[in-house]
C-alpha cells in the first residue's frame, strides 16, 4: 500500500514538472519574435531586422549631400535627414532598406539615394567638393519647356492651370504620373503637384513608392531587381536584363538611359551609387553584379513620354 502511494506521488510530481516545462516553452516561443524597432511591423518578415536609422545616421546623410545647403544650391533648407526617415517608415516593413543582412540593407539605401542624388544634382566637373557632392541641390525643374499635360489621358485628366514639370526626389513628369503616384501615397498630387516642391517628406515618399512599386505591367519594381527578389525569364536573359543596380535604371528610365552603351547619363547614376557606398563605409567594391544597363533592352520600349524624362 505504501509503495502504491509513493508511485502515485511520483507520477503527480512528473506530471507537474512536465506541465511547467510546457508552460515555460510556450512562454519562450511567444516571446521569441517580440521586437520593437520603432516602426509598425506586425506580420512583416522584416520586423526584427535593423531599421534604416540603425545603420544610416544623420552624419552620413550630411556627408552624402554635403553641398545641398550652400548659398548657390537651389533648394537650400528643403531636404533633410528626418524627412527621409519619416518618409521611409511606411516602406521599411515592406523591405525598403530592411531586406537581407546589414550589407544588403546599406547597399539598397545607397542605390536608392544614388538615383536621387544624380537626378537632383547641380554638380559639374570642377564644382567645389567634386561633381558628386551636389545631390539634393534641386527640388524642381527651374526652366520647364512645357506644361507636361497629356490631355488624352482620361484616368488622370489635367487640372486647369496646373503644370506637371519635374518635381521631387525622383522628379515626376506628366499628369498621369502625378495622379497614379499620388494615389499610391494617398496625396492629391494631380491637383496639387506643388506638394513635391513644398514638402520634403512627401517628395521622398513619392520617390520611395516608385522604387518599391512596379510602375508598368509585366515589369518588376526597382527594389525587387536590386535585392534579388526578381527572377529573370529566358527573354529577360536574352535581353541582358539581370538582377542588380543596372536593372534599377532599366525599371526607372527604360531606353532613355539603357541599351545605349556607356553614355554619360548612365555613368553619372552609377558614379553616384558607388560614391555613396564609399561614404557609407560599404565601399564600391561591394557594388554588386550587373552594375550597368549599357546593353540591356528596355523592359518597356518608349512610345510616349517617360516617367522621369522630358526627352523621351
Amino acid at each position: 500500500m505504501a509503495l502504491r502511494k509513493k508511485m502515485i506521488v511520483l507520477v503527480l510530481l512528473l506530471l507537474a514538472a512536465a506541465a511547467c516545462t510546457i508552460a515555460g516553452a510556450s512562454k519562450t516561443k511567444k516571446s521569441e519574435k517580440v521586437c520593437d524597432k520603432g516602426w509598425e511591423c506586425k506580420g512583416s518578415v522584416y520586423c526584427c531586422n535593423q531599421t534604416i536609422s540603425d545603420f544610416f545616421q544623420v552624419y552620413q546623410f550630411e556627408n552624402l549631400f554635403s553641398k545641398r545647403n550652400t548659398p548657390i544650391a537651389h533648394a537650400v533648407g528643403f531636404w533633410d535627414y528626418q524627412a527621409f526617415i519619416t518618409a521611409s517608415a511606411d516602406y521599411q516593413p515592406l523591405g525598403f532598406g530592411t531586406t537581407g543582412g546589414k550589407q544588403t540593407q546599406m547597399q539598397e539605401v545607397a542605390a536608392f539615394l544614388g538615383h536621387v542624388g544624380s537626378k537632383t544634382s547641380c554638380g559639374y566637373g570642377v564644382a567645389t567638393g567634386g561633381p558628386l557632392a551636389w545631390g539634393l541641390c534641386y527640388n524642381k525643374e527651374l526652366s520647364p519647356s512645357q506644361s507636361y499635360c497629356d490631355d488624352t489621358n482620361v484616368d488622370y485628366p489635367c487640372t486647369p492651370g496646373v503644370d506637371y514639370y519635374g518635381r521631387g526626389a525622383l522628379p515626376l513628369y506628366w499628369n498621369y504620373n502625378y495622379g497614379s503616384i499620388g494615389d499610391g501615397i494617398k496625396a492629391d498630387l494631380l491637383n496639387h503637384p506643388e506638394n513635391l516642391e513644398q514638402n520634403a517628406t512627401i517628395a521622398f515618399q513619392a520617390a520611395i513608392y516608385r522604387w518599391m512599386t512596379p510602375m508598368k505591367k509585366k515589369q518588376p519594381s526597382a527594389h525587387d531587381v536590386f535585392v534579388g527578389k526578381w527572377k529573370p525569364t529566358k527573354n529577360d536573359t536574352l535581353a541582358k536584363r539581370l538582377p542588380g543596380f543596372g536593372a534599377t535604371m532599366n525599371v526607372l528610365y527604360g531606353d532613355v538611359i539603357c541599351g545605349q552603351g556607356y553614355i554619360d547619363s548612365m555613368n553619372n547614376i552609377v558614379s553616384h551609387y558607388q560614391y555613396y557606398l564609399d561614404l557609407m563605409g560599404v565601399g564600391r567594391d561591394i557594388s554588386g553584379d550587373n552594375l550597368d544597363c549599357a546593353e540591356q533592352a528596355a523592359f518597356n520600349p518608349s512610345y510616349k513620354p517617360s516617367l522621369t524624362s522630358s526627352s523621351a
